[in-house]
């Protein structure tokens, strides 16, 4: 079975009618997530997007879902319940199988490193996730195996409208909304609708799943770093198939379109990446990725998708035909 260290992902998503991400309110308008980018000949655009924050968030849900339905993968107490805080949570408690784990690892010189083994053996999800350890005077880094860019729309190819919304009230409805703070009669609201086309790029560094990086060790090994692996890349495909976020319940995207491509590496030079905001960037990555090989032995690959489903059916291919590399062996 062939070996990974590295998979990325460059695409551009079709996402129309939808708030994934927005920055707050405003009196009784929600405003939505705008940032300024440059377009290869030099001019800057204010765009609508979605933070990569999001969409560490969506994935992270994925992984959760999946570890707890039919992976079997271990999860902290703070994971179980989906406490952003995972593993630190679940050091205020002493009978968790982390803390034991701690009690166990950290000892000798660099405690530090005996705390990461005991976060890649007591927990998948902050192992491929990361976090910072903050428990306990430590400030001990684990750092993601999974790297999300800001989803950004790319310039002239977005927009943003604002929606006059009412919410009535059929038991009173000649009444405005309460003054009381209560939230009762009829509140009126504007809300924002994106639709576009958003530059992706995701980075996921196989290799890192189970490694500790103080003593430049894998604190789990075989089957157990391989189903991390299947799980990573499932709920990574997951990510893109239903992007969860602000407003779904109302404004659930329409995903019409994902084109872009697939990296892979087989060695230690990762698997390259170009931004969609270059709408070259497949040719580029091509580019890139000829050149490399030809030092790299032919180890980099590039896969092109120019559609929701050739992407899904090459995630599939790769979780179920490929497993993750060893840096420096096991």
């Amino acid at each position: 079975m062939k070996k990974l260290f590295s998979l990325s992902i460059c695409g551009v998503a079709t996402l129309n009618l939808h708030s994934l991400n927005n920055e707050g309110g405003e009196g009784n308008h929600i405003q939505t997530r705008m940032v300024d980018v440059v377009d290869p000949e030099g001019k800057l655009h204010s765009v609508n997007a979605v933070s990569g924050d999001m969409y560490k968030h969506i994935f992270v849900e994925h992984f959760y879902n999946l570890a707890r339905n039919g992976v079997d993968l271990p999860l902290s107490e703070g994971a179980k319940v989906m406490d952003p805080n995972r593993v630190n949570v679940d050091l205020g408690n002493d009978d968790s199988a982390f803390s034991e784990a701690v009690a166990s690892l950290a000892k000798g010189e660099n405690e530090n490193a005996g705390v990461i083994d005991a976060v890649i053996n007591t927990c998948a999800l902050t192992d491929v996730a990361g976090t910072l350890i903050t428990q306990g005077n430590r400030s001990t880094g684990r750092k993601s195996v999974v790297e999300f860019a800001w989803v950004a729309g790319v310039p002239e190819k977005t927009k943003t409208e604002s929606y006059f919304h009412v919410k009535y009230d059929v038991a009173s409805r000649d009444d405005t909304q309460s003054d009381d703070g209560s939230n009762l009669g009829q509140a009126i609201f504007h809300r924002p609708t994106n639709s576009g086309q958003y530059a992706i790029v995701l980075n996921i560094e196989a290799y890192r799943i189970g490694f500790n990086d103080i003593t430049q060790s894998y604190a789990i090994k075989g089957e157990d770093r391989t189903k991390r692996y299947k799980a990573l890349l499932q709920a990574a495909t997951q990510t893109f198939i239903e992007p969860n976020g602000a407003m779904r319940n109302t404004q659930n995207p329409h995903l019409t379109d994902f084109r872009g491509v697939v990296t892979t590496s087989a060695s230690s030079v990762p698997a390259p990446t170009v931004s969609p905001l270059n709408e070259n960037f497949v040719e580029q990555v091509r580019r890139i990725t000829k050149s490399l090989n030809t030092l790299a032995g032919d180890s980099l690959e590039v896969l092109e998708f120019r559609s929701l489903a050739d992407f899904s059916e090459i995630m599939v291919e790769k979780a179920s035909n490929t497993e993750p590399a060893s840096f420096g062996g096991e």
